[in-house]
């Protein structure tokens, strides 16, 4: 097994003492627009959480999944594969040693989770929150405007190197989605490709490339460029011998 792979959770939440579920959302957070210094000079970065139950559907190029969701730079963020941004509060609590005191939504993620290894969730996973259905799709790719944000010198370099990115997931069944329900993992595919493996992948050991092809799930533009990426250069052309 992977080491980046849980074991398969049940398909129900499993209980914790006193009766309440193990994984559950912590928040569900949704975007303002705000100043940042970087290239469009706005961003919806800015996530807070929401204590209203909020629509969960799939977007069209470049929206956000979450109902009242700002996205800014549509070219790079949104639409159907990356419809919820979802990051462990667990995560979220490790990385205040470096930086301080992060409230949820911090992180730019629609979704704050606790119980769920969401580095290790399986691409093409589903989860059923309140009464919408996700799929994991893609991890998180470190953009200027996320340093710009936290404002953190060399950012890129130190998130990229914890290897703890987050989960974009696509809708799958929408449906409002509050703080405090229960996330029931449905189903696990048969692969071991994790959203921390396809990071680690794309972003540091190119040579894991291969693996990530065994998802059935993997989003079209990210198995085109795994493709790119791993295609064997064109053979050199044969020198023709002299006469």
């Amino acid at each position: 097994m992977s080491p980046d792979r849980a074991a398969a959770p049940a398909a129900h939440s499993p209980r914790e003492r006193g009766g309440e579920p193990a994984a559950v959302v912590e928040s569900v957070n949704v975007g303002r627009v705000r100043a940042v210094l970087a290239k469009s000079g706005r961003s919806g970065i800015d996530k807070r959480p929401v204590a209203d139950a909020v629509l969960l559907s799939a977007p069209g190029p470049g929206g956000s999944g979450l109902a009242g969701d700002v996205i800014i730079d549509t070219d790079h963020h949104g639409g159907p594969d990356q419809a919820v941004y979802a990051y462990a509060r667990e995560d979220l609590d490790d990385w205040q040693a470096d930086l301080g005191p992060l409230p949820s939504g911090r992180f730019g993620e629609n979704l704050t989770t606790r119980g769920v290894d969401v580095t290790g969730a399986l691409v093409g996973e589903r989860w059923r929150i309140g009464g919408a259905v996700l799929q994991v799709t893609v991890p998180r790719t470190p953009c200027r405007t996320f340093a710009a944000w936290l404002g953190r010198e060399g950012w890129l370099r130190t998130f990229t190197a914890r290897g703890v990115p987050g989960a974009y997931l696509r809708v799958v069944s929408p449906g409002r989605v509050r703080a405090g329900d229960a996330i029931l993992v449905e189903d696990r595919p048969d692969h071991e490709v994790t959203i921390g493996l396809v990071f680690r992948a794309l972003l540091t050991s190119p040579e894991l490339l291969p693996l990530l092809l065994a998802a059935a799930d993997l989003p079209d533009s990210t198995r085109e460029l795994v493709l790119r990426r791993t295609a064997a250069p064109p053979a050199a052309p044969l020198l023709t011998p002299p006469d």
